[in-house]
């Protein structure tokens, strides 16, 4: 998992790694015990699926990381809540993602349009750099026709990369109806991409 944070520029900024690190010393210290749960590799394996997960929904590299930091801080705090016989960890990590989504929009009542992130390891000519916006632009304008519900299923798969199953756990709706919205979503995007162009 360490590739994966190390191949995204949001997780070498120092100010998020500090408070972060932070966060990951002061749960390693706090763990008794009688907890099952190892919250150190816990937080580095899930923050950045947390992180890819708000940054798809909120298309703000900033924004999900302060998302990202609510939901690990919310987690920490409600951590005796979590019950290891009812859903797996990320299961439950991801709900309250969900839930910290929600309240953000909440919060905006508004609609947050899906941005281009130009960090990019290899340094790209401006023709890519060009086509790679109107791409963004022409998926964003897609995605906003999509309603709340195709769009948080996208985020929750392609965002987080979680399973149908652990989506469905998530949403309340059954594993089977998570592939079969997702698919319908997914072919209807190709469609209306291919018209697009």
């Amino acid at each position: 998992m360490e590739t994966a944070v190390a191949s995204c520029d949001t997780f070498r900024r120092s100010p998020y790694n500090s408070a972060m690190n932070a966060f990951a010393r002061a749960t390693k210290q706090t763990v008794t015990a009688t907890e099952e749960v190892d919250w150190e590799a816990v937080y580095v394996e899930q923050v950045p699926r947390v992180y890819r997960f708000f940054h798809y929904r909120v298309g703000d590299s900033m924004l999900a990381e302060d998302l990202t930091a609510k939901t690990f801080e919310k987690a920490w705090q409600g951590r005796k809540r979590y019950r290891r016989d009812l859903a797996a960890f990320s299961t439950w990590l991801f709900t309250i993602a969900r839930n910290v989504a929600v309240d953000h929009y909440r919060e905006q009542r508004q609609e947050v349009s899906l941005e281009q992130s130009d960090h990019q390891a290899n340094s790209p000519s401006v023709e890519e750099i060009v086509q790679r916006r109107i791409d963004v632009a022409r998926l964003t304008t897609l995605l906003t026709q999509l309603s709340a519900r195709e769009r948080e299923l996208l985020s929750l798969k392609y965002g987080a990369q979680l399973t149908n199953r652990a989506i469905a756990q998530i949403t309340g709706l059954s594993e089977s109806n998570v592939g079969t919205l997702l698919h319908r979503v997914v072919q209807k995007l190709k469609l209306e991409w291919e018209v697009f162009v």
